[in-house]
């Protein structure tokens, strides 16, 4: 391996175990996490002989800066049956330190898992976090429970809803960095993948506007029957349109709460799923690499390591995950085909609403003596209408978005 080697990953520092941006890892462990199998890129770089690696427990590559609370984390979600991610600082047996993102998943008889080099920005953060948590720990603040909530938390406060939100995100920046680091394109199935979560935020940020434009436009009722009440027998006309306007925003306020707000509703469940899909798309993609790898006809390795074996279980490991993309994909269509409905009720609340506010108009001309009150309300109303107007057109065109890439999705598997 030289430095001249253009899938060669210099290290950051002269402690660091280097090894190739194209090179992956693999293993399997029993249920205790015994390693019953790895390859040979795995046997290299954590510098045991195989006769050490087999049958000795994954820990035994552990690197101690690593904070407790990720372990506690990792190994639950995989009990629970969970396919789960993390980027993992792992010791060499001379003490040099290397880092993965590891995938690992529950397979034959116990868990098998792929690694690939990250090399994205988002690798600094977590190294922080980690340090951070590690800190915690030493000092017995954080039991590894707490500190595993304590990862939950910081990752939340980064602005993931979850940790399937963070591992998702965190695969697909990290395999998306290293096929541009080896001169590649990234498949264009998996940037389908890309292309919806991109979408699906997007729609969070414009119905988080969206409310913010209701919220805005909530006092107007209020604010109409009062002018009414000032006008006496005149106001009559208003107040009358301060009921529908009432009306409407209630069935607006409930729309919102119903399809665009808290963990369960319709909005969320789309993009769970597309980051569940995600994940595992790219996770299917690693493991058909490991694949690829193990057909090849230029390696040694030790009676103990059964490659036919091991490719076996491999293949049948990532129909599983194909199975689950595909089951994934089926309720991002339904789910995404809901919201498009819904959104097309909220747009005929607002075609309520401008019929409404152009009541208020004919109101507002009509009366000389309160047209300024009323003026202010009207020109509100107008500004707050053409925003809720715009950020409905972008969710259709953000939801055709992911309808369009589920469906081409659909079709390739």
């Amino acid at each position: 391996m030289s430095e001249h080697d253009p899938h060669f990953a210099k290290a950051a520092s002269s402690n660091e175990a280097m090894f190739r941006v194209n090179e992956a890892f693999y293993s399997r462990t029993d249920k205790r996490g015994v390693i019953l199998a790895g390859n040979d890129v795995f046997q290299r770089v954590a510098g045991h002989e195989w006769d050490n690696l087999i049958g000795a427990p994954h820990k035994i590559i552990r690197h101690p800066d690593m904070p407790k609370g990720v372990f506690e984390l990792f190994w639950q979600r995989l009990k629970d049956g969970l396919p789960t991610g993390a980027y993992i600082k792992n010791r060499r047996v001379c003490g040099r330190y290397y880092w993965v993102f590891a995938l690992a998943a529950p397979g034959e008889d116990g868990y098998i898992s792929t690694r690939i080099k990250p090399t994205s920005p988002l690798r600094a953060e977590v190294e922080e976090l980690y340090s951070d948590l590690a800190r915690r720990e030493a000092e017995g603040e954080l039991t590894p429970k707490d500190s595993a909530a304590a990862l939950r938390d910081a990752l939340r406060a980064k602005g993931y809803p979850s940790y399937e939100a963070f591992q998702s995100h965190a695969l697909a920046t990290e395999f998306d960095s290293r096929t541009r680091q080896m001169g590649k394109s990234l498949d264009p199935l998996l940037k389908r993948y890309l292309d919806m979560s991109r979408a699906i935020t997007q729609v969070e940020d414009e119905t988080n506007q969206l409310t913010e434009a209701f919220q805005a436009i909530r006092t107007v009722p209020m604010n109409m029957r009062i002018i009414a009440s000032r006008l006496e027998n005149a106001g009559g006309p208003i107040s009358a349109i301060s009921v529908n306007y009432s009306q409407m925003l209630e069935e607006m306020t409930t729309w919102v709460k119903t399809f665009v707000e808290g963990d369960d509703c319709v909005l969320s469940r789309i993009r769970t799923a597309i980051l569940a899909g995600q994940f595992l798309a790219f996770s299917a993609a690693v493991e058909r690499e490991m694949i690829a790898v193990f057909s090849e006809k230029d390696h040694d390795y030790p009676d103990s390591v059964d490659l036919h074996r091991e490719t076996d279980i491999l293949q049948g490991h990532e129909r599983t995950f194909a199975r689950q993309t595909g089951e994934m994909l089926s309720s991002v269509e339904r789910e995404a085909r809901r919201f498009a409905h819904s959104v097309q009720d909220m747009k005929r609340y607002v075609t309520g609403l401008s019929s409404t506010r152009m009541m208020c108009k004919i109101e507002n001309a009509s009366l000389s003596s309160s047209g300024t009150a009323l003026n202010g309300i009207v020109e509100q109303l107008d500004i707050c209408q053409a925003e809720i107007e715009e950020r409905l057109a972008k969710v259709m065109d953000l939801n055709a978005v992911v309808q369009n890439n589920t469906a081409m999705l659909r079709a390739a598997g």
